[in-house]
């Protein structure tokens, strides 16, 4: 098993793999809400709504991230997310790395690009955050 770093490439292609799966999360996640809160004219329901959203992705990935390291798309393509040490995630810092992916990523995708101009070809997120995914390979 080496730990080195994956791909570019294989990231991109996981992250993708990622967006279908997340997606399937929010839409199941979409309907309880939408059962739950039938209002949907009220004026707090977008802003409620972009919220609960946020937290069920938060909470996907920071489960995940705690628990073995590893999303559904992680473990298909073999990577993990560990500390620069090469230790599992903390709550906190599991919850650090996803809302500077979720800053990065919503800055037109900086904090991915980011990979091609670093050093160790680690997203912005992951430097900052003070992770790295690594290759389970």
């Amino acid at each position: 098993m080496t730990n080195s770093t994956p791909g570019f490439w294989r990231r991109l292609i996981c992250l993708i793999y990622e967006f279908l799966l997340i997606l399937a999360v929010l839409f199941a996640a979409s309907f309880i809400f939408h059962f739950i809160v039938t209002d949907t004219q009220s004026t707090y329901f977008r802003p409620l709504f972009q919220f609960y959203l946020l937290l069920i992705m938060g909470y996907y990935f920071t489960w995940f991230w705690t628990h073995g390291g590893q999303t559904l798309a992680m473990q298909t393509w073999k990577m993990r997310v560990v500390t620069t040490d090469g230790n599992g995630l903390t709550l906190k810092q599991a919850i650090i790395r996803y809302l500077l992916a979720l800053i990065g990523n919503s800055l037109f995708g900086i904090g991915i690009f980011w990979a091609l101009v670093d050093r160790d070809h680690q997203f912005l997120h992951d430097r900052l955050a003070k992770t790295r995914i690594i290759y389970m390979g």
